[in-house]
């Protein structure tokens, strides 16, 4: 039996394994799932090295969001050992200042004791506003608490600090589906459609009905767009 090449699937702020849960079952018979802990570090850099020593040999990268920062970063450090590469809800740009500004008043309530209200805050930026009086807002609310507050100010650290990717990925030279959620609010679908251009061969994929999260808000469309650019 020939084995199954590892799928590497690498989650945004304050997401975990939840994230993917319903990629990594339905992909199962195609590839092996191995979801990234991104919880650790405070650089992009050392987040994808310490993905990619989670998993032997070549293998297909996935990320969404923060984790397509991670991806592309991956990209850079071995980009011999991927395979195929999947976007989503993500972009190629470094911060604005404005987008820094955000992030450290999202940095200074958390360290005062309000982390608890971070996530309340992001909420109607990272779901379908369909979605947030639905039992998924508070599977959201729940991971985010889950990954906890010395995670989010690690991960928002990194964010701040990632350099702009756009002059790299004339370079990417394997199969890539970059995807969007058509209602994203926080990586909205004009960023895709920037890497999407830029990317060799890439594919373009909108998620109708869906926000930042569409691995969750609409499982059944990335899952099928997955499992296409697996096969493709």
């Amino acid at each position: 039996m020939t084995e199954k090449l590892p799928l590497l699937l690498l989650p945004g702020l304050l997401c975990d394994a939840r994230l993917w849960r319903d990629q990594a079952a339905a992909l199962a018979p195609l590839a092996a799932p191995i979801v990234a802990d991104l919880t650790l570090d405070d650089r992009i850099e050392t987040m994808a090295a310490r993905a990619i020593a989670a998993v032997d040999g070549p293998f297909a990268l996935a990320g969404l969001s923060m984790g397509g920062y991670v991806a592309l970063e991956i990209m850079r450090q071995v980009p011999g050992r991927v395979t195929r590469l999947c976007l989503l809800d993500t972009g190629a740009r470094a911060d604005t200042e404005e987008q820094k500004r955000r992030r450290r008043g999202l940095l200074s309530l958390s360290r005062s004791g309000q982390f608890r209200g971070v996530t309340p805050r992001l909420l109607p930026q990272l779901i379908h506003p369909a979605r947030l009086e639905t039992p998924l807002a508070t599977e959201v609310m729940t991971m985010a608490e889950r990954v906890g507050k010395d995670a989010f100010l690690r991960q928002q650290e990194a964010i701040m600090h990632r350099i702009d990717s756009r002059p790299h990925l004339s370079a990417i030279a394997v199969p890539t589906l970059v995807g969007v959620g058509a209602d994203d609010v926080l990586t909205v679908p004009e960023l895709a459609a920037e890497m999407a251009a830029l990317i060799p061969g890439a594919r373009l994929r909108h998620f109708a009905d869906a926000g930042h999260l569409p691995t969750m808000e609409t499982p059944e469309a990335v899952n099928a767009a997955m499992a296409a650019w697996l096969t493709a």
